[in-house]
């Protein structure tokens, strides 16, 4: 990478980009929502493993965002396209989470690995289609610092879940669940709507 290319990514970067990308992320991840599932996996196996589960799931994202356009280029696949599909699967999502269906998700891990908690719970297909989804809309540094937010986020819910659960309540959970819902289900209409127009 040339000093112009350094130069280039680290003046992308634009505050309000950020906060949207976060924003979509935040709402994919849905850590809030999956409060409930962590809880019972601290009851099963007696300990989460916070920073592994967090660090783990923040590289998987990273690296997808990079390689994840030429792994689609091996098969023929533009991001124009992905981004378009990535917006189907974010309003599903948000259907779920709006109406307190289940379309799709994963049953609840057996264990409080690496791989249930860092795969699938919070780097999912949906966070990874999102994230590659977000680069047609957003320069990488902006992506990257949204993703590094939202895993310090997550690592904070982690290690905090039990006391969160209490302080908030079910209730309080279904009530984030269902605004950050509404919120993805615009975010999922636009990205379509941006997208669909340079298929045609």
């Amino acid at each position: 990478m040339s000093a112009a290319m350094v130069t280039e990514f680290f003046t992308s970067f634009n505050f309000k980009d950020t906060f949207t990308a976060g924003m979509i992320l935040f709402a994919v991840i849905d850590i809030i929502g999956s409060i409930p599932i962590i809880v019972d996996l601290r009851r099963k196996v007696g300990h989460v493993q916070s920073e592994k589960a967090s660090i783990v799931a923040g590289i998987l994202m990273i690296v997808f965002m990079f390689v994840g356009e030429s792994m689609l280029g091996l098969i023929g696949i533009d991001v124009n396209s992905f981004a378009v599909a990535g917006a189907f699967i974010i309003f599903f999502i948000a259907l779920e989470m709006i109406l307190g269906i289940q379309l799709y998700k994963d049953d609840a891990p057996e264990t409080a690995a690496i791989i249930p908690i860092a795969f699938p719970l919070i780097a999912g297909a949906g966070t990874l289609t999102s994230v590659l989804s977000l680069r047609s809309e957003f320069a990488a540094i902006n992506i990257i610092v949204a993703i590094i937010f939202n895993i310090g986020f997550v690592y904070v819910v982690l290690k905090n879940s039990g006391r969160i659960e209490k302080l908030i309540g079910k209730q309080g959970i279904n009530v984030v669940r269902k605004i950050f819902g509404v919120i993805l289900l615009a975010i999922a209409v636009k990205l379509f709507a941006t997208n669909i127009k340079e298929l045609f």
